[in-house]
């Protein structure tokens, strides 16, 4: 089975009520509509409700086949203004300013989350990533025992001419920019336990470098290799080994000259990447001249499912994303 068709066969067993606060962009309500007709999820859509109702018809729906809520006239409004102060009345925040926050359709969405009104919540078609995640770190917050939240890329190789066929992650190419080796390795154990939930198979961690096994000498592979030492003694049971040059970790033969004594063996299936500038550009370079499938950044280490969309996204990727939250609120454990 394709790595997609199982993260939708599982958003399907329980769809997911997942709320989507750019209900005003075409590409959301497209993707939404999708998302209800294949029963993988049950999306709610955020917006001035006639506006809203006007691109749902628009794109061939009908008012009543998807939730619409507009948080001027919801019933619910005064009760998430209530809990926004209370959640950061410490930081001095006024009954006056929270309801002025609440406004914003990423913190109502993620209010919904917080609140049990929904599973899960996905913005960044047309906000910043730096706006989606505060949102979701200032309401949803951190997972029990989690010390950063990251996020990752799963992506998809089943093109013809990919070497491997399925999915592997990327991380983190979308949040954390120069993680120290405590964060690494955070990222790291977070990856493996999405990449385990999302897919179902048991994860093989590569961390990477410019250098293969200590090949080369630097205060950077010194760095890597703290955090590999870290992960594994923050959890033994996990295949987990660094520091990797990219190929070393995913080319089989290559390891048996560059690594043969690592338990990798060149099949590795999830990337930690040293920053975050060396996560970005190869996932992009993966994506644009590999023709490999990006879906992401997913979050990970939050207290229930938050995701970020490209601001370049099309319906089809908010469709996909749809899915992997969907899932994620059914499966990831924290």
């Amino acid at each position: 089975m394709r790595p997609m068709d199982r993260i939708l066969e599982t958003a399907r067993k329980k769809p997911a009520r997942i709320v989507l606060p750019e209900g005003e962009d075409p590409r959301i309500v497209e993707g939404a509509l999708r998302a209800v007709r294949d029963g993988i999820a049950q999306p709610v859509l955020i917006g001035p409700r006639k506006t809203v109702e006007a691109l749902v018809i628009g794109a061939g729906g009908t008012v009543n086949e998807i939730e619409i809520i507009d948080p001027q006239t919801h019933e619910k409004t005064q009760h998430y203004v209530n809990a926004y102060h209370t959640l950061r009345q410490h930081k001095g925040l006024s009954l006056d300013n929270a309801r002025r926050s609440v406004a914003d359709p990423l913190v109502f969405a993620a209010l919904m989350v917080r609140e049990g009104d929904a599973e899960g919540t996905i913005g960044g078609a047309v906000a910043t990533t730096a706006a989606t995640v505060r949102a979701a770190l200032q309401v949803i917050g951190r997972g029990p025992g989690v010390s950063t939240v990251s996020s990752f890329f799963l992506m998809l190789m089943d093109k013809p001419h990919h070497p491997k066929q399925g999915a592997v992650i990327f991380a983190d190419c979308g949040l954390i920019v120069e993680p120290t080796p405590e964060e690494l390795a955070q990222i790291a154990l977070s990856s493996a336990g999405s990449f385990k939930a999302l897919l179902d198979e048991e994860p093989r961690v590569a961390f990477l470098s410019f250098s293969t096994m200590n090949s080369a000498r630097h205060k950077r592979v010194d760095h890597v290799a703290k955090a590999v030492t870290l992960a594994r003694t923050q959890n033994s049971e996990i295949i987990m080994d660094g520091e990797f040059q990219f190929d070393a970790a995913f080319v089989p033969s290559i390891a048996a000259s560059k690594a043969k004594d690592s338990a990798i063996q060149g099949d590795a299936n999830v990337f930690v990447f040293p920053s975050l500038e060396a996560g970005n550009i190869g996932y992009k370079i993966a994506q644009r001249i590999g023709g490999a499938g990006a879906i992401g950044p997913i979050l990970q280490g939050l207290n229930r499912p938050a995701n970020d969309l490209s601001r370049g996204c099309s319906a089809d990727d908010v469709y996909n994303l749809i899915a992997v939250t969907g899932a994620q609120a059914t499966t990831i454990t924290r």
